[in-house]
């Protein structure tokens, strides 16, 4: 198809455009009831590995690589999200406060509602149907750990840094170092988790590793063991906050 070949063929749009779809559909799961966010998470996880083998072929970075630094990494950022959470409120708990109400107008969830929200839990879910509810489990542990870091280590490591160096992000090497690039990048990658503190010592901490091994893959296996040690720690201690 003469559309997607032209996607295909633009560095920009092939880095960006899976991306893009991943993301607005993890922003529609729960708006049609409260099952849709399990049926979405399956739906939005085949796609995406639909997307990452349509990506594969151009994107020559989206490749794995295993390093000891990438174990050490994908450890230390787990270790980091979980120890991290009571010393700092999240971004749900800032959006309750009044404070946020007066320098954010209209954009600031009830916190009774906040507070009442069901957590992504298909064990509870699905309590009387426990098949389902571990089906679910499994689909968002394999998703997360699988599916989640090529998309996202192409589209924040390889591309938002990049770009933000230079519109001709192609040209800028993956080992490149730029304070602003490092500083801004991470922070986007912050705020775009409901923990954002972690997210952002997490986004450094991988962006760190691509700079120093000058490629990406070794990021993409970190952030592959920090949610695959996140999805099995959330089901093993109930740790559902962190869904």
């Amino acid at each position: 198809m003469p559309g997607l070949d032209s996607i295909r063929n633009s560095a920009l749009a092939i880095r960006v455009l899976p991306f893009v779809i991943f993301v607005v559909i993890t922003s529609l799961q729960g708006s049609f009831g409260v099952e849709s966010k399990y049926w979405l998470y399956l739906l939005k996880s085949l796609l995406g590995v639909g997307l990452i083998a349509w990506m594969w072929p151009v994107v020559r970075e989206m490749r794995w690589n295993f390093s000891w630094e990438a174990v050490v990494a994908g450890i230390a950022v787990f270790v980091l999200w979980i120890g991290l959470e009571p010393f700092y409120p999240d971004l749900d708990e800032l959006k309750s406060n009044e404070w946020v109400k007066k320098i954010w107008p209209g954009s600031v969830a009830d916190p009774v509602v906040a507070a009442i929200a069901p957590q992504w839990n298909p064990l509870n879910h699905f309590s009387a149907t426990p098949f389902l509810g571990w089906f679910f489990v499994v689909v968002r542990i394999v998703g997360m750990s699988l599916v989640v870091p090529p998309l996202e280590e192409v589209f924040y490591r390889s591309f938002l840094y990049r770009y933000i160096k230079h519109p001709d992000f192609e040209k800028i090497p993956l080992g490149n170092f730029s304070p602003a690039a490092f500083v801004v990048s991470c922070l986007i990658f912050g705020i775009a988790h409901n923990e954002w503190l972690a997210g952002i010592i997490c986004a450094a901490i991988y962006q760190g590793l691509v700079i120093r091994k000058k490629r990406l893959g070794d990021a993409i296996t970190a952030h592959l063991i920090t949610n695959l040690l996140l999805g099995c720690y959330v089901v093993w201690k109930g740790a559902y906050k962190f869904w």
